[in-house]
């Protein structure tokens, strides 16, 4: 399965994935140990395979980067062709919430006030700033006399 180098812990899904997934899909069904240790391998080395495959499709197509559609392709050459419709739905789930992510991170669209006002507030603020640096430095003149 994994390399021989001793990293396996590096290179598997996290157990606390697997048995929520396991819960989720079998809520009234006690799996074993043994069984979810294979589970986990089993998911791992699904997922190895997949991204090798899409490794080589990525570097026959001379890109450094793996994209969705290397992945999909790579599904479909090792026979997983009845998942690609799944896969598809849900990267264009995580599509819509990367975007929605985006926006809300932005705190301008946040603030609901339009970019000029602020502007408006920020030299406003500038301006008292300054006025406040020269009334200290005035009363500082005044203390030094």
């Amino acid at each position: 399965m994994a390399s021989s180098s001793g990293n396996d812990d590096d290179l598997t899904i996290p157990r606390a994935a697997i048995n929520k997934m396991i819960k989720e899909t079998l809520p009234n069904v006690r799996v074993a140990n043994d069984a979810r240790e294979l589970v986990v391998n089993c998911c791992t080395e699904f997922i190895h395979l997949i991204s090798s495959e899409a490794n080589e499709i990525c570097n026959k197509s001379e890109k450094k980067t793996i994209s969705p559609e290397h992945v999909i392709q790579a599904l479909e050459s090792l026979g997983f062709g009845s998942y690609i419709s799944e896969v598809k739905e849900v990267l264009q789930e995580c599509k819509t919430v990367a975007l929605k992510r985006r926006k809300a991170s932005s705190r301008l669209e946040n603030l609901g006030i339009p970019e000029e006002e602020l502007l408006r507030q920020q030299q406003e603020l500038f301006a008292q700033v300054s006025e406040a640096v020269l009334v200290l430095m005035r009363w500082e003149k005044l203390m030094l006399q």
